[in-house]
């Protein structure tokens, strides 16, 4: 492929919020790997590009999935008559302490690298297990895919059971061995430091871990009012602080490098103004906020605030991995909430959870998640012929792909202008 590439297609993006940017055979043209334009027709100035024409088919950038617990993998769609504190306890537990096994750690992660791939997420945030070998396998898995994102070795030395349990000493000594081998190996994957939630993390290994992030420059992801009980539990053990965002905060993990906040379901005022501040990231997760009976997360009072929000497929807390089944959800959530509220936070429309899960999610990797100029070029070519008539609008083809479509319809997978093959699963 030429240095200047020109990808025709129906193409689609958010550049904010509000609405759709839409080009009917549009040509992305890219260099190097970056947005140089989107034009309608090419020019002078273009008649060296190579053509990458995709017909009729939608051009979209690809999804940005800010959530996902790689080793629940295995039990996806189980224990959902469970809530939260049982379903860790039953399933969650049990299945992490699998991973002190390589071998067995090689076989899942592969396939969670691969159902990225499959359903078009080219960055993630991933949450491993506590397993310092483990953790290596799965970065090195996503750097070799293609594929980009932030990868956690996840700490806890408290409140877990016997088999599934570490030292503070040797919780921090792991941690900061990855931050030191991977900080710097790769600059589409990044290990992410990663207190599973103030239950399981003493004050000292959370002040221990936002030194290293701090000091390696990596970013922070956890939990934040995931549920009520979770929420009790945790001033229950820390009634010093008055949120869980006070206690993140003593510890230097609120903010103080670039921080990932999955839920935020009962963020009370104070910590909601503090993660706008902060550029502190909320993550929102429908399907596993609905499975494990946690709650609806108050979507719109987040982004009034200015807290910026991206989405989450939460594998396996949520047993969908498509980030657009996800979109689809977040609007449903929406709704009910506007309802309950008394129709005090709007709903969410299709371009608003577009953007979240494209545009929004992506800026925690740079440029990343439009078409608009400097953007890498991360995008995913769907073919919604099947999917109904083609006599509509490119935004009602859009939507209909987002409440209707699958990764079936997803035919080519880019990351920064480079076509990404299918990963190997490992059998």
């Amino acid at each position: 492929m030429s240095a200047l590439t020109a990808f025709r297609g129906q193409v689609l993006y958010t550049s904010v919020p509000e609405k759709f940017e839409t080009f009917e055979k549009g040509y992305v043209i890219v260099e190097e790997g970056k947005v140089q334009t989107v034009v309608s027709t090419l020019s002078e100035d273009h008649k060296a590009a190579e053509i990458v024409d995709f017909g009729d088919k939608l051009l979209i950038p690809s999804f940005m999935d800010l959530h996902i617990h790689a080793p629940q993998y295995a039990y996806n769609g189980l224990g959902m008559d469970e809530e939260l504190v049982g379903w860790l306890d039953r399933y969650a537990f049990p299945e992490e302490a699998k991973f002190s096994d390589p071998d067995y750690a090689r076989k899942i992660y592969s396939r969670v690298v691969h159902d990225l791939w499959k359903y078009g997420s080219t960055r993630a945030v991933v949450f491993g297990s506590l397993h310092k070998e483990a953790t290596r396998i799965l970065l090195d898995l996503l750097i070799e895919s293609g594929l980009g994102g932030f990868v956690g070795k996840v700490n806890m030395n408290r409140n877990s059971p016997g088999f599934l349990i570490e030292t503070t000493e040797q919780s921090l000594a792991d941690t900061e061995e990855i931050a030191r081998e991977y900080a710097n190996r790769s600059d589409m994957v990044k290990p992410c430091i990663t207190p599973r939630f103030i239950p399981s993390c003493t004050l000292d290994l959370m002040e221990g871990l936002g030194d290293i992030a701090e000091r390696y420059n990596l970013p922070v992801q956890t939990h934040l009012s995931e549920a009520v009980a979770e929420v009790e539990w945790s001033r229950q053990l820390h009634p010093e602080f008055e949120y869980d965002g006070a206690v993140y905060d003593h510890c230097g993990l609120f903010g103080q490098t670039p921080t990932i906040m999955a839920h935020c379901l009962f963020c009370p005022e104070d910590e909601i103004r503090i993660m706008a501040e902060r550029g502190i990231f909320g993550v929102h997760c429908p399907y596993a906020n609905l499975n494990v009976s946690g709650g609806m997360m108050p979507m719109r009072k987040l982004l009034d605030a200015g807290v910026p929000v991206g989405l989450g497929s939460d594998i396996a807390g949520g047993h969908v991995f498509s980030l657009s089944n996800v979109m689809s959800m977040a609007v449903c959530i929406s709704k009910m909430v506007w309802h309950q509220s008394g129709k005090k936070y709007k709903p969410l429309t299709t371009p608003e959870a577009f953007y979240l899960g494209t545009k929004s999610g992506g800026s925690l990797f740079g440029k990343v998640g439009s078409f608009e100029p400097g953007y890498e070029f991360d995008a995913l070519v769907i073919d919604d012929s099947e999917l109904g008539d083609s006599g509509r609008s490119l935004e009602e083809r859009l939507q209909r792909y987002i409440y209707t479509g699958d990764d079936r319809q997803i035919v080519e997978r880019y990351v920064r202008g480079r076509k990404i093959r299918e990963p190997e699963i490992v059998h």
